[in-house]
């Protein structure tokens, strides 16, 4: 039988009698404020811009969310769940999207509202994409500005999340 103290320390965590001093617990806030030190964030109409300029603007809303609001032009959609084995160039090709060519490409995370992009935009710098980056306000804040939409293509149920051709 396993003790408390035993199935802390395989799951890397200390028990009381093993710490005198309690670690600090981040926040969501807090990861969101570390995460977006890192980050060259930019407004809607800098994405866009950045997309003339040859940005892939990657779109990880959920498939309703897509349906209901529509989609940017040009954007590839990576759910924000396999988002890093999508773009990691190391992962296996048959899970990797063709579009991302490498890590010097320019990568702008767009989720709603432009929170969970933060995270995953740090994520990727971790795993060496230097120019990836978010959207400040996500897609409410790029259709509030009257930036062009287009309506959500329908989704293969049996396609592979995160694999798809740019949006048209």
């Amino acid at each position: 039988m396993w003790s408390c103290a035993a199935h802390a320390r395989i799951a890397g965590t200390n028990t009381p009698d093993e710490s005198s001093k309690p670690s600090r617990r981040l926040t969501i806030d807090d990861l969101v404020r570390e995460a977006r030190s890192r980050l060259e964030r930019l407004e809607p109409e800098e994405a866009l811009a950045a997309q003339a300029d040859g940005a892939l603007i990657v779109d990880t809303r959920s498939n309703d969310e897509r349906r209901r609001d529509g989609v940017i032009p040009g954007s590839v959609h990576i759910p924000r769940s396999v988002l890093e084995w999508r773009l990691d160039p190391d992962n296996d090709l048959a899970y990797r999207n063709p579009h991302v060519k490498g890590l010097d490409q320019w990568i702008v995370l767009v989720c709603a509202h432009g929170y969970s992009t933060s995270l995953g935009a740090a994520t990727l710098q971790e795993l060496g994409f230097a120019r990836a980056t978010d959207m400040v306000g996500g897609f409410v804040a790029w259709r509030e500005r009257g930036l062009p939409v287009c309506p959500a293509p329908e989704v293969d149920d049996d396609a592979v999340p995160g694999m798809g051709d740019p949006e048209r």
